[in-house]
């Protein structure tokens, strides 16, 4: 059996804000306990007809991701310029992204990004708490490295 490896611990996250960043930016210094996730992409419409056969048809969605920063994070700013550049312009700028899993031997590519949702500051307790941004993706491929 071959030794398999699931670190997140090498993996890398590149952003691009091509209209706003002149290079792109590799994201660190992530949160303890998740540095992103996504949730499940629905594929799939799906309704019974009434004699009961399931009808169902493919639709497109967008794909939702949270990243997760350490408020010591230097990638923190990042996010805070994008904010506010947008609400500076209100308008939106566009993201691109690609995370390669060293560990698994896979990328994927994010396209069409919207930074939708962010915190503005850092929850206080008995230390600085995590900074979580909400981008969505118009797809993420995934791709061998």
């Amino acid at each position: 059996m071959a030794d398999l490896d699931i670190t997140a611990a090498n993996s890398i996250f590149v952003i691009t804000v091509t209209s706003l960043l002149q290079a792109p930016i590799r994201l660190e210094n992530y949160a303890a306990d998740r540095a992103w996730d996504a949730p499940e992409l629905e594929m799939a419409e799906t309704e019974m007809s009434i004699d009961g056969y399931l009808n169902a048809g493919w639709v497109p969605n967008p794909v939702d991701q949270t990243v997760s920063l350490s408020a010591a994070s230097s990638s923190v700013p990042v996010f805070e310029a994008i904010i506010a550049a947008q609400q500076t312009a209100r308008s939106l700028y566009r993201l691109g992204a690609e995370i390669t899993l060293t560990s698994t031997g896979r990328k994927y590519t994010m396209v069409n990004g919207i930074l939708r949702a962010g915190t503005v500051l850092p929850a206080a307790g008995r230390v600085l708490e995590t900074r979580t941004f909400a981008i969505r993706w118009q797809s993420v491929t995934a791709a061998g490295v």
